[in-house]
């Protein structure tokens, strides 16, 4: 009986920036889990090299798509082909995103644009797109991928990237936001909140900070790639189908 709570045999799942990172690690658990995946990135190298692994390693049907969130006409077409090749969405992981570090005074409008429009329009396009589909089937999960970054601030000292954590406050509002006006769909809505984990964007904070960011964590460590992975697929199986509209803080207790 709880083996099935979180079994997702006969799912497909959508990630998004699912070529590597985080988003590599929140495809594999779907598959392990008997979720096919559909993976999109803007880096399609990556896609289908991870799409391979999967495939090999689990036996589930993988796809991988070359897809720019910001841009309308992408997302309509990768839907669309995600759509024709397994027939609907179940679960859409909104993990693709971007950072810009800078101090505040010399952050340049461009970067700003381009963090908002991966992290926030983005989030946006490919929820509007998949929703459809789940309006239409009547259920769906969206897992969005925000930051303790935008639960509470931080000093110029650890992390100086303002775009990046008003973009991700943002995204938590737009989960709430959607959650409540997409429940009548039986459309479950949540967001994860990060903390600090090894990854490629976090890596040059990391190597300036990292020993104080550990220090400052209650659990004096950083996130490691399982750490992510059981709330995923809590948040994408029928475990959570009485919960919507949450941001769930996956941090070793540095938002407390």
């Amino acid at each position: 009986m709880t083996t099935s709570l979180f079994d997702l045999k006969g799912k497909t799942a959508i990630v998004t920036g699912g070529g590597s990172g985080l988003g590599r690690d929140i495809a594999k658990v779907f598959a392990e889990y008997g979720a096919n995946v559909a993976i999109c990135s803007r880096k399609l190298e990556n896609c289908q090299d991870t799409a391979t692994e999967i495939e090999n390693e689990y036996g589930v049907k993988t796809m991988a798509y070359e897809c720019d969130v910001s841009q309308e006409e992408h997302v309509k077409r990768i839907v669309e082909s995600v759509i024709a090749d397994f027939g609907q969405i179940d679960i859409l992981v909104n993990n693709s995103g971007a950072t810009w570090g800078e101090k505040v005074e010399d952050m340049p409008l461009a970067a700003w644009n381009k963090v908002f429009d991966v992290n926030v329009t983005g989030t946006f396009l490919m929820s509007r797109e998949v929703g459809k589909n789940m309006i239409s089937n009547g259920s769906g999960k969206i897992i969005n991928i925000g930051s303790v970054a935008g639960m509470k601030a931080e000093s110029g000292e650890v992390l100086n990237a303002i775009g990046y954590s008003s973009s991700k406050a943002a995204v938590h509002h737009f989960t709430r936001d959607l959650a409540k006006k997409w429940a009548e769909h039986d459309i479950n809505v949540n967001a994860i909140a990060p903390g600090f984990f090894e990854t490629k964007m976090t890596r040059g904070v990391l190597e300036k900070s990292g020993d104080k960011i550990r220090n400052n964590n209650p659990m004096k460590r950083l996130g490691d790639p399982d750490s992510l992975k059981g709330i995923a697929l809590f948040l994408a199986s029928n475990a959570s189908s009485f919960i919507t509209g949450q941001i769930i803080a996956v941090d070793g207790g540095s938002s407390l």
